[in-house]
């Protein structure tokens, strides 16, 4: 990639379909439990409050998992994972990772660890999620360049 083909500054890479998908069905499935609950006669008020309680339970925990993203900006990298959010400076980032059979992206980083993007996942998306980590990739690879002023 060169710095044209760059994507511009900021920009948020995330699993769109799988977001969509895991928004949708939570979204589905409170309204259906809320409905159940309304409907059935022999229900009191607890028993209905906790076919609403747990409509919002599911519905949270599919939000949870459709959290994880990247978002790059001219300062740095945020990862937003499930349960996680680092926060990087370019400099930290030493490569940018996807081997065939990785669930997920993976960050070198200059501490010598290695940190999962939970935010690129070729699972239901390859191409996209190849895109993704090439042009997360080639961010990196612009932003850490160390060479003749």
């Amino acid at each position: 990639m060169t710095t044209t083909d760059l994507p511009a500054l900021p920009v948020t890479f995330r699993p769109g379909r799988t977001r969509a998908v895991l928004l949708a069905l939570g979204a589905a499935l409170f309204v259906v439990l809320t409905v159940v609950a309304l409907l059935l006669p022999r229900l009191g008020a607890g028993e209905r409050l906790s076919f609403v309680c747990t409509g919002a339970l599911v519905f949270g925990v599919l939000w949870v998992l459709a959290r994880p993203r990247v978002h790059a900006e001219e300062a740095g990298v945020t990862v937003v994972n499930i349960a996680s959010r680092r926060r990087l400076e370019w400099a930290e980032i030493v490569q940018v990772r996807l081997r065939p059979g990785d669930p997920w992206v993976f960050l070198d980083l200059s501490d010598g660890t290695s940190l999962p993007v939970l935010g690129i996942q070729p699972g239901a998306a390859r191409e996209q999620a190849l895109r993704d980590a090439r042009a997360l990739r080639a961010l990196v690879e612009a932003r850490t360049a160390v060479g003749p002023a």
